[in-house]
């Protein structure tokens, strides 16, 4: 009669380890790590051996490990990223200043997807009204955009300094990520390296 294995002793293949790998660089990419704390962990998931291993790496971090067990072999989880963590506001707020770039982030992201929405409505009614319906005067509804794009702005008081303030923050954002997302490719880079 054969025992079974302890479910947390079960060995880690390559691939296993090199997944857990990119979900922690994804962690660190998002912020949720900083960089000591990044070399530590993936230094940790490098040479984990075990899936029991894993659990340290990984404490605190949402979506827990990245792996799972089914049926006494592991699964890999996917990663879910921050798009969903975005859509939650924070109760917690910090100072009147972070309230107040958090709310010019959430009107700005409003404000970008109404953009698209009106940008899209006014391109189809321009090819209807060219192709379709023949009228040669179809080229009016570009200038309405000028008043189209100004509503959702005015509606949400959202001024051109807080739109210069959203499109600062989206730009230090994206390579604050960048840098993030090129040093843990790097950290996985050398670890993976290490490995063989």
């Amino acid at each position: 009669m054969t025992a079974t294995p302890d479910p947390d002793g079960l060995l880690l293949s390559d691939g296993e380890r090199t997944h857990a790998l990119d979900v922690l660089g994804k962690h660190f990419a998002d912020g949720r790590l900083d960089i000591a704390e990044f070399y530590d962990r993936s230094g940790a998931v490098a040479t984990a051996r075990t899936f029991a291993a894993l659990t340290e790496p990984f404490r605190g971090l949402p979506g827990g490990l990245p792996l799972t067990r089914v049926d006494g072999q592991l699964a890999k989880v996917p990663f879910v990223d921050d798009a969903a963590a975005k859509s939650v506001k924070n109760p917690v707020v910090t100072s009147t200043a972070a309230a107040e770039l958090s709310a010019i982030r959430a009107r700005g992201d409003t404000i970008a997807s109404i953009d698209w929405i009106i940008v899209g409505i006014t391109l189809i009614s321009f090819l209807v009204l060219q192709v379709i319906v023949g009228w040669d005067y179809a080229w009016i509804v570009w200038p309405s955009l000028i008043i189209t794009l100004s509503i959702p702005r005015m509606i949400l008081r959202f001024s051109d300094s807080d739109e210069e303030v959203y499109e600062d923050l989206k730009k230090s954002e994206n390579e604050a990520r960048k840098k993030r997302l090129a040093e843990a490719a790097k950290r996985i880079r050398e670890l993976e390296g290490g490995q063989k």
